[in-house]
């Protein structure tokens, strides 16, 4: 029995690989002059961070995206486990765990701990936050994470049992996902529905005040129970122009900003009052076709179109060579990935032929979605460039944050770009939520992508608890979807994140969550 420390074993050898061949640590690149000696730092003060896009909402089983979760994930809330710096299974609310037999886990709790209502730590906030999650009502798109949990058994006021259906490897990285931040149970039986308005955890950060589209304020939890945050406060400014965010950090304004627009990373290694954290990360960004519109719903079409991309030339005009080219729907980094995948080749003649094919010899006008993001938009032009060439007609639609997630989560659009992040660093994460028929939709599906065997690969995934024969399976799968390519795979991602010279203690979490709870200013 694995205790203290147990290791999620098949994830970390696939990220410690990895890692050791593109370090994926979030340490500043200092290509633009290593500096002084940095002045010792004073504990408090003010953090202010700078960020393209506001949260949409501030409820961990509501929410479906990173700025929402950066804001509340590991700051606000906490998990009974968290994830350090190279993915692996730590304590957090819990102090030890037991695998009882195949489908039972027990849980150790923390004791002494107090959410920011004042309401004691105990198993019931566990029992809460797990019903709360499963409850139809709730509604929660992450309710899949969970949905093999038969139940959440209290032994005593400080013990848990959590008990699955069936055997279900990625069960400790599912409960370090934001989604699994324990909730207080006062603040569920008051709030209800309303509760990210009210957010209630047990972390290092309680929550003060938001004005949606400008900022959100967290203040120091001076009860906290572990390590206490180094700084009083943080701030997390809504700046959408990219020139601002980086002009703050160099005027001393913010002293975090993200993201980093790729063609500013030479100004920002060069600045004196400014450096860049730059790590590899577990995302993938692509672009995406609504399948349950013509001509989408046409395989030769899809497959067209993934030829007529030129994927290299995005990747060096597009992204500055950030990241690496994508060759299956999720990067080398997470632990399943399929490592024989080869990407669709540019081939113009080839995607000719699929289209004429499909009946669409001379082409089709269609539209094209982006949220507010300036490397997105630059890829959107590049694809309406590109897709002339087979008579592709795009038209370009940008939408703010919020109404994007909401208008291709009912799928009103035509063809998309966006980005997935794996939040636990297994298969299954990326598998089920990007691929799978239920989680169609505001869940991640938006493609509305459907295959019942590839759904029958991902239920087995699940389910096998042989690490060898797992693989097996998520690489089949992966196959069949590069075929009926629903997506087209661009680039996995890397985190660029600006930093004021007078900031230490960040790092990135490789799911692109912040990390702030070491964070000093001098």
């Amino acid at each position: 029995m694995k205790k203290r420390r147990l290791r999620s074993s098949l994830l970390a050898l696939s990220l410690l690989c990895s890692l050791a061949l593109t370090g994926c640590s979030s340490a500043p690149d200092n290509a633009g002059g290593t500096p002084s000696a940095p002045a010792a730092a004073n504990p408090g003060g003010t953090l202010v961070i700078a960020e393209l896009s506001d949260a949409t909402q501030l409820d961990p089983h509501k929410g479906t995206d990173i700025p929402s979760a950066n804001v509340y994930h590991g700051k606000i809330y906490e998990g009974l486990v968290t994830q350090d710096k190279n993915m692996e299974i730590q304590p957090a609310l819990a102090t030890e765990w037991k695998k009882i037999d195949d489908v039972t886990w027990e849980f150790k709790l923390r004791q002494g701990v107090t959410f920011h209502d004042g309401t004691p730590f105990t198993a019931d906030a566990v029992k809460k936050t797990f019903a709360r999650v499963l409850d139809k009502e709730t509604a929660s798109p992450r309710a899949s994470l969970f949905k093999m949990i038969k139940e959440v058994k209290v032994i005593d006021d400080y013990t848990v049992q959590i008990i699955t259906e069936y055997p279900f490897s990625p069960l400790l990285s599912n409960l370090a996902h934001y989604s699994a931040g324990i909730i207080s149970p006062k603040a569920i039986e008051q709030y209800g529905l309303k509760l990210g308005q009210h957010p209630a955890g047990t972390g290092p950060f309680k929550f003060e005040s938001w004005t949606p589209g400008q900022e959100i304020v967290l203040v120091k939890n001076e009860n906290y129970w572990g390590n206490k945050a180094k700084v009083d406060k943080v701030v997390f400014k809504v700046v959408p122009e990219d020139a601002t965010r980086m002009a703050m950090i160099e005027a001393g304004e913010a002293h975090l900003a993200e993201p980093v627009p790729v063609n500013d990373v030479e100004r920002v290694q060069s600045s004196p009052n400014a450096k860049l954290y730059r790590s590899d990360a577990l995302g993938v960004d692509y672009i995406g076709f609504n399948l349950k519109k013509k001509p989408f719903d046409d395989v030769r079409v899809r497959q067209a179109i993934s030829y007529a991309i030129d994927v290299d030339a995005i990747l060096k005009g597009v992204y500055n060579n950030v990241g690496t080219k994508a060759t299956g729907p999720m990067g080398p980094a997470v632990w399943g990935h399929n490592p024989n995948l080869k990407p669709y080749e540019y081939n113009i003649n080839k995607a000719k032929e699929l289209l004429a094919e499909a009946g669409y010899p001379n082409g089709f006008n269609t539209t094209i979605w982006t949220n507010d993001n300036k490397e997105r938009q630059n890829l959107a032009e590049v694809v309406q460039s590109q897709l002339k060439g087979i008579g592709i007609n795009v038209e370009i639609k940008v939408v703010e944050w919020g109404a994007y997630l909401e208008g291709t989560a009912k799928g009103e659009q035509d063809m998309y770009i966006l980005g997935w992040s794996n939040m636990t660093g297994d298969a299954d994460y990326n598998q089920y939520f990007l691929f799978h028929t239920e989680a169609q939709g505001n869940p991640g599906n938006r493609s509305f992508y459907s295959n019942p065997e590839v759904d029958k690969l991902i239920d087995a995934g699940r389910r096998e608890t042989d690490p060898e024969k797992r693989k097996a399976i998520y690489a089949k799968a992966q196959e069949i979807e590069m075929n009926d390519a629903p997506m087209v795979f661009i680039r996995n991602d890397q985190d660029l994140v600006a930093a004021g010279k007078n900031v230490n203690g960040f790092w990135m979490h490789p799911s692109g969550i912040m990390m702030l709870n070491d964070v000093t200013i001098q």
